[in-house]
């Protein structure tokens, strides 16, 4: 048999078409990262606008730095698991794959710092530096699981410095306003249904009259169970702000406003595809081995990619207020522009569309109340609850992050070790609401069909040391 000659323009877009490439998809919902307060989790990060208790409460409000009248240093730590696991009740494999397991448990631990300092200049004016963490993504699942042609593993990281002053025009009101340099560093990893990519440019030649019809279902039998991986690694910087007010209502009670505006990245890297290199018998041989070299050289190719990316704006109102000298209470509402995320599409450097992924996102909702219990004038204990609406709309749902909405329960306690030096710690036990999938992705015959419901939930451990120069 000769080696038949393709047209590979028509090879490699039925075979694009078929897998969808669902290495694609970047972020999912629910990958903004609330912890960036040791002190703050004990309360469910209630009332975080009116926060002045330490300098870490820069993040949420820059003005509640006008509260530190002396230099102050905070470091805090956070270790974050996630747990999330998928029954399944349905699912289907991709074609010509075994199905595959449920994968596991897909969350993986992740330990977020963060740093602050305030440098009071004068009465009116402070400046403050916090580092942090605003957003992130770690889940994995078992390489050979039945959503494997979905997504495998995802890795977000960022890192924020945001610097900022407070000015105090009057002794009861503060104004404070922030810059924030943000990096982002992405890795989607994912398997490619390469036996399907293989029947589909077999099916495609034979339309077109490149190979005998008869051939196909020889090459189909021949090449079962073939995946490629692929990997796609992205990173971009980019510049933000936030602004914020801070009122003394009474000598005990505070109100609290801060906005933080959207931050847009055109995240560029490579993608990169290991492609198997099937054994087949003899009589095959060269229709397999141009089929391959068609689809290697034209769908599953190494290239650079860029994607655009816009991150929510947020605003937040809290108040504050100390009921006597035992006992505090705050609450907040938090609102979250999750709609600037409506796709996540990757491009080739050569401008070919490499995924279009639709999210869809909504805007959402956060409500906490909380409080706190001045024991003696060592300890302090704190204690939080909060509702927090996912983005995520259910006919949009993906593997990578298959959110929901989730309740949190927050204990924490603070002990003074001297004027100088406070340290507190916190725990946070987050349950997320069953999220119900039927996902394939744009494909059952490349991706396989998703079909089940997770069972989720995060608990979270921090500690902040603070001191007070």
């Amino acid at each position: 048999m000769t080696t038949p000659t393709f047209r590979t323009r028509r090879v490699a877009a039925a075979v694009a078409s078929a897998l969808a490439l669902a290495a694609g998809p970047a972020f999912g919902a629910g990958f903004a990262l609330q912890e960036n307060s040791g002190s703050g989790l004990g309360n469910a990060f209630a009332g975080g606008a009116a926060f002045t208790e330490d300098v870490s409460g820069m993040w949420a409000n820059p003005a509640s730095l006008s509260k530190r009248m002396t230099m102050e240093g905070a470091g805090a730590l956070h270790i974050i698991t996630p747990s999330m696991k998928l029954r399944d009740d349905g699912s289907l494999p991709a074609f010509n794959q075994p199905l595959g397991g449920t994968g596991g448990d897909a969350g993986s631990t992740a330990v977020v710092p963060n740093m602050y300092v305030a440098v009071p200049i004068n009465r009116q004016w402070v400046f403050g530096l916090g580092i942090n963490a605003p957003w992130g993504l770690v889940s994995e699942y078992d390489s050979d699981w039945l959503g494997r042609y979905q997504g495998v593993k995802s890795d977000v990281k960022t890192i924020n410095v945001n610097p900022a002053i407070s000015w105090k025009p009057v002794e009861n009101f503060a104004i404070g306003v922030g810059a924030n340099w943000q990096k982002i560093d992405a890795e989607f990893t994912s398997r490619v249904n390469y036996s399907g990519a293989i029947a589909t440019a077999a099916q495609t030649a034979a339309a077109a009259g490149q190979i005998p019809a008869a051939v196909v279902p020889q090459v189909i039998a021949a090449t079962p169970g073939l995946d490629s991986n692929a990997n796609i690694q992205g990173d971009d910087s980019a510049w933000g702000w936030n602004v914020g007010v801070l009122w003394d209502v009474t000598r005990d009670t505070q109100l609290g406003l801060a906005y933080r505006s959207t931050i847009k990245y055109t995240v560029s890297g490579n993608a990169n595809f290991d492609n198997p290199t099937p054994t087949v018998p003899p009589p095959l041989a060269p229709v397999v081995g141009a089929l391959t070299a068609a689809i290697n050289s034209t769908a599953l190719y190494n290239s650079g990619v860029t994607s655009e990316i816009e991150l929510p704006d947020i605003f937040n109102a809290s108040i504050f207020s100390r009921l006597n000298d035992r006992w505090d209470v705050m609450a907040d509402v938090q609102w979250t522009g999750w709609s600037s995320i409506s796709e996540l599409k990757f491009v080739r450097t050569d401008g070919t569309v490499l995924q279009n992924t639709p999210e869809n996102f909504d805007d959402t909702w956060r409500i906490s109340a909380g409080a706190n219990y001045r024991m003696n004038d060592k300890w302090k204990f704190r204690g939080g609850v909060a509702w927090d609406q996912t983005p995520v709309q259910t006919s949009y749902r993906t593997v990578r992050l298959p959110d929901e909405d989730r309740w949190w329960l927050a204990l924490g306690a603070q002990y003074r070790m001297s004027n100088n030096l406070k340290f507190d710690a916190g725990f946070s036990y987050i349950w997320v609401r069953d999220a119900s999938i039927n996902e394939t992705a744009g494909s059952q015959t490349a991706n396989g069909l998703v079909k089940g419901s997770y069972d989720s939930n995060v608990t979270i451990f921090s500690m902040q040391a603070t001191y007070t120069f």
